[in-house]
């Protein structure tokens, strides 16, 4: 009974375990104590034993970060000059520098074969300066200037030709001879038929320098129509200073100049008449060989099937167009304008065609009236120059 009562007035919760069980429990606490902080001691040695390699990988991320802005820089050149030499390389494709094998002859020797390289982007005149002869494209002869090749290799061919579209589409060629044989009909004709088309002037014609420069000035590509002998020559003349086929090659040289030395500023030339000649290769080779030495084309007519002026102008390198019909043989409006839908069906046909006329005032009034109107159906007027085959081209 003292023991309880004694229980009784201890005070609440002092009642104390054996000793023994204190001291176990305060050991546990201290061995998990212990343990806690090794535990944390490990790790805190893993973590700062690892910091030298975590160090490098902030480096890394700020390195790139820091080149980010230097790397985009190289790669934007490349593309640039990429576009650069694509745009160098298709260059040449759309006109750019040509390699031309250019005939020379040297201290009278063999004839030899330069090589002259030349932009064809730097070659065609300005139409506003058209009427300007280019000096380098002319040399003195003893009834005028010539027509010749410019020491780089420029052809009065490619400079003196009037600019087109390049399309490939149905264009038509007209060349409208006879200028200036009749004054008021010449500048009637200047006047009236659309810039597209090709004038041809007659070299006994009068004042020929000026209505050139007419021409030009209105931007026509221009020939000059040389005389060749027909058959039922001198029945059939002509005109003065023909060639024959009785002259010599020097004699007939001597007149082919007279006729090309009477203007200048034109792309080549055209026969008038000649159809005994252009069916002699004797005779036509020393023309076609002088047209190429001094850069110029030969525009046959097409009146004559026996002609051999396509063969010796591929020869002779040559530029050559030949006509399709004559327009006006049968000189009537009807007639003419039947003769020119024939042109566009042919030009539909096989992409081009080329017509001849002369320049009577029915001629010229029904071409620009047909012209007008072809132009709206789809039809390319273009320059003999357009249609020629060039073989310094291929």
């Amino acid at each position: 009974m003292a023991d309880i009562g004694n229980d009784i007035e201890r005070p609440l919760g002092q009642a104390v375990r054996p000793p023994r069980a204190a001291r176990r429990i305060s050991a546990g606490v201290v061995a998990a104590t212990l343990l806690v902080l090794a535990v944390i001691g490990v790790s805190g040695a893993i973590a700062l034993r690892e910091r030298p390699f975590r160090k490098p990988e902030e480096v890394a991320v700020s390195t790139p970060k820091t080149t980010a802005v230097v790397e985009p820089a190289a790669p934007a050149k490349e593309p640039a000059s990429k576009a650069e030499a694509a745009s160098k390389t298709s260059r040449p494709k759309m006109g750019g520098p040509q390699i031309i094998h250019m005939p020379t002859e040297v201290d009278g020797g063999p004839p030899k074969t330069a090589i002259v390289i030349r932009d064809p982007s730097t070659i065609g005149q300005n139409l506003r300066i058209a009427h300007i002869p280019d000096r380098a494209l002319v040399e003195a002869g003893e009834t005028g200037p010539l027509p010749v090749r410019a020491a780089d290799g420029r052809r009065p061919f490619d400079v003196y030709a009037r600019p087109w579209s390049g399309a490939r589409g149905a264009r038509v060629a007209i060349v409208i001879g006879g200028l200036a044989v009749s004054q008021t009909g010449t500048q009637s004709a200047i006047a009236k038929l659309p810039a597209e088309v090709t004038l041809g002037f007659a070299p006994q014609g009068n004042s020929i320098g000026r209505w050139m420069q007419a021409a030009r000035q209105r931007g026509h590509e221009i020939v000059m129509q040389v005389p060749l002998e027909p058959f039922d020559y001198p029945n059939v003349n002509p005109g003065r200073n023909t060639l024959t086929l009785a002259a010599t090659a020097d004699e007939n040289l001597k007149n082919l100049r007279w006729a090309l030395s009477r203007t200048t500023n034109y792309t080549g030339v055209m026969n008038y008449m000649g159809a005994r000649f252009s069916a002699d290769a004797a005779a036509m080779g020393p023309l076609m060989d002088e047209l190429g030495r001094r850069g110029l084309a030969y525009v046959d007519d097409g009146s004559s099937a026996r002609s051999l002026a396509p063969d010796l102008a591929l020869k002779n390198g040559v530029p050559f167009a030949a006509g399709d019909t004559s327009i006006d043989a049968v000189r009537d409006r009807g007639a003419i304008l039947k003769k020119l839908d024939e042109l566009e069906a042919t030009a539909r046909a096989k992409g081009f065609a080329v017509g001849i006329g002369s320049a009577f005032d029915l001629t010229v009034d029904t071409v620009s009236f047909w012209v007008s109107g072809a132009k709206k159906r789809g039809i390319e007027i273009v320059p003999i120059s357009a249609v020629a085959v060039d073989p310094e081209k291929g």
